[in-house]
């Protein structure tokens, strides 16, 4: 990517029209120029800290942008992000916002649309961005909201070496009761938990996973006229199975251990098995892992549904009040392109590119190579996971999977998941959390009722 990517497309300001790309500061260049500073706000993952340990050396070296990254673990950065596009206040230009976020902040006018700068840079390729992550992308005025930085769906993970040990075998398309089966079979080999599942509390922590164990038993939140169903016998079944796998052969304390602190234990040695993001497999994979090569990955186990799982996306978007849009186009078109996957393939490997969001990542026989061990899982799993309109048994009122697309769903889930994460812990029962959980859902949803 090259500075002139944006003056060509004619939509860049020009120093010779009398107009600088502002940022948050400035600061003198040879030659009078002005730097740009640019502030971006994301979660705080390994893809997100290659892209910003590779920023300075290549993207503000070829731009003469410079940008300030603010990385938060994830609760804390989507309530800091909330906060900010709320009130608008510019604080932050960019942030990775997710596919639930997205409508939401786009039908508020939070969001600045894309539309204009995709069209005007061809270099970007918007063809090769996978369909169903520009659609979740895409506001209900058709207009595109953000960039996908990576996609990512679910699937199972296993260490073949102790299935092989303890003669256990994983099926091709697992069920969850065969995979609550082989947990308790497999738990305590060489010190190993069954399994590792989210249990911390957030609706982006333990209800992703355990929405989408409610939506392969057949239970939803909410019956077609917004009368919540968390304690509907489908539901009660979902997160009991859940809270008793996890209690029974999960890891030690997991209400307090979410995606990072899971994929720890898992890279440790610690688990049999963990089911979560597709996006965590670079990190096993990685040539620092001690599991390096010894994972099996398999679809997200399903029950009554055909298919399970979820689909996700952290996206790149712009601040609707920001003054320095399209300097933070710039930084979207290099950290969403492929040639920023191509850099990190070359200067920190294959394995650590991010994936899941573009076709022609999964055609190059360098990623093809190096992700042998789970990228047509992980392919499948991000083009084919469960349907976001109908992702279970039944009509429901809402779209989403591990999510519902509504607002209330923020304040909503949270809520929810300490109830849940209580039942994790054993300071409550399950069905104490979903009386107290169906109370809220069904207040949360009361102007839908038209009450």
């Amino acid at each position: 990517m090259k500075r002139s990517r944006l003056t060509q497309a004619a939509v860049a300001v020009t120093v010779a029209a009398g107009l600088v790309l502002a940022g948050c500061a400035d600061a003198d260049l040879a030659g009078g120029e002005k730097q740009t500073r640019l502030s971006v706000l994301a979660t705080d993952v390994p893809q997100i800290q290659t892209l910003k340990k590779l920023t300075k050396r290549h993207f503000t070296a070829e731009t003469g942008i410079t940008v300030d990254y603010t990385l938060l673990p994830e609760n804390e950065a989507r309530e800091k992000m909330n906060r900010e596009f709320a009130t608008q206040a510019g604080t932050y230009d960019v942030a990775s916002v997710s596919a639930y976020e997205v409508p939401i902040y786009a039908d508020n006018g939070w969001l600045a649309p894309l539309d204009a700068y995709v069209k005007a840079d061809e270099d970007f390729d918007q063809d090769d961005v996978f369909a169903n992550l520009e659609s979740s992308l895409t506001g209900d005025d058709g207009k595109l909201y953000a960039e996908p930085f990576y996609g990512e769906g679910s699937f199972l993970m296993y260490r073949k070496d102790l299935f092989r040990k303890d003669g256990l075998t994983m099926p091709a398309n697992p069920t969850w009761k065969q995979v609550a089966d082989l947990a308790a079979q497999v738990d305590g080999s060489e010190g190993a938990s069954g399994i590792c599942l989210r249990g911390l509390p957030g609706w982006g922590q333990n209800l992703a996973p355990i929405n989408t164990v409610v939506n392969t038993f057949g239970g939803a939140w909410y019956d077609m006229d917004w009368n919540a169903r968390l304690t509907s016998p489908e539901f009660r079944k979902a997160v009991g199975f859940y809270v008793d796998l996890v209690r029974s052969h999960g890891q030690p304390g997991p209400e307090r251990m979410g995606v990072l602190e899971i994929l720890d234990s898992f890279v440790e040695g610690k688990c049999a098995m963990m089911y979560d993001a597709t996006s965590l497999a670079s990190s096993i994979e990685a040539d620092s892992s001690p599991v390096k090569g010894k994972v099996g990955y398999v679809p997200a186990p399903h029950e009554k549904t055909d298919k399970a799982g979820w689909l996700w996306t952290w996206a790149w978007g712009i601040q609707q009040v920001s003054e320095h849009k399209d300097a933070a186009w710039e930084f979207i078109s290099w950290a969403s392109s492929k040639e920023f996957q191509e850099l990190v393939g070359r200067e920190v490997g294959w394995t650590s590119a991010p994936a899941g969001n573009r076709k022609s990542l999964y055609e190059k026989p360098e990623y093809q190579q190096a992700a042998g061990a789970w990228y047509r899982q992980e392919y499948t799993a991000a083009t084919d996971s469960a349907d976001p309109k109908d992702p279970g048994v039944g009509p429901r009122p809402y779209t989403g999977i591990g999510f519902l697309g509504i607002p209330e769903f923020a304040v909503l889930g949270t809520a929810v998941s300490e109830q849940i994460a209580a039942a994790i812990a054993g300071r409550q029962s399950v069905d104490a959390a979903l009386d107290k959980a169906q109370d809220l859902a069904q207040a949360a949803a009361a102007k839908y009722r038209g009450e």
